[in-house]
């Protein structure tokens, strides 16, 4: 996330450009059985890992945890960078070229947003045409799309700190933007079938505990993502293995 350096706010096209990274190249051609699906992962900090491994990154991970199961998943194409807003992810998209189709869509974005005090009803029409951009890269495939909710940073040791100093934030308030903001993604991801996440509850239960941060006590550490994976396991599991 990083929001607040204020370096990560403005970014060039440069920078959009080489934040599409391509760990999987992408396949224009039709899956064939014996292909590794195609798997393409839009988001901010939260999906490209801000302070883990690569192989600590929730996407990574999940691909992992398929393949172990005998679902023959490739290592996910990322798009995503610290500080990226709706906005911005669409611009890197767009940046990114010709894209798709990928066989499986997973989309988190949504809390620098919500740090920049950016109205709801304004992420909620921008967040909708980025997930109507998922389900065209997934070959027109709604059930072939996963979103996860946007954890709540405000239960970080690095908030409470924050907290002390800007007035008119606190937990109780960053929650309820949050809230806010899940809530209009949930309801744009019911309107358009997608299967949706909730990874915020216990990104509040144990966002504060050391093992689940990264070193700057505000991104999630990858036993963190371990948890989110887990969360989104069967219904990734569901999409992929049901209507092939």
């Amino acid at each position: 996330m990083r929001p607040w350096h204020s370096a990560l706010l403005v970014i060039g096209l440069a920078a959009l450009a080489s934040a599409c990274t391509a760990a999987a190249p992408h396949r224009n051609t039709p899956h064939r059985n014996d292909d590794p699906m195609t798997y393409l992962a839009l988001g901010d900090s939260y999906t490209i890992g801000e302070g883990v491994p690569e192989n600590g990154r929730w996407p990574v991970q999940l691909a992992a945890m398929l393949r172990r199961e005998g679902i023959a998943l490739a290592e996910p194409r990322i798009i995503a960078t610290t500080g990226w807003t709706t906005d911005e992810l669409a611009a890197a998209i767009d940046a990114a070229g010709p894209l798709g189709p990928f066989d499986f869509v997973s989309l988190l974005i949504g809390v620098n947003n919500q740090y920049r005090g950016r109205d709801v009803e304004e992420y909620r029409g921008e967040f909708s045409a980025l997930l109507e951009r998922a389900i065209a890269l997934a070959g027109g495939r709604a059930d072939r799309v996963l979103v996860l909710s946007i954890p709540d940073w405000g239960a970080t040791p690095f908030a409470a700190a924050q907290y002390a100093q800007q007035r008119g934030r606190d937990a109780a308030r960053i929650a309820s933007e949050l809230d806010a903001y899940n809530a209009a993604a949930r309801a744009v991801c019911a309107a358009h079938g997608v299967a949706f996440v909730d990874i915020t509850p216990v990104s509040r239960a144990r966002g504060a505990e050391a093992g689940m941060l990264a070193d700057d006590g505000l991104h999630p550490s990858a036993a963190m993502y371990a948890q989110w994976t887990a969360l989104a396991l069967p219904v990734a599991r569901t999409l992929l293995t049901d209507g092939e």
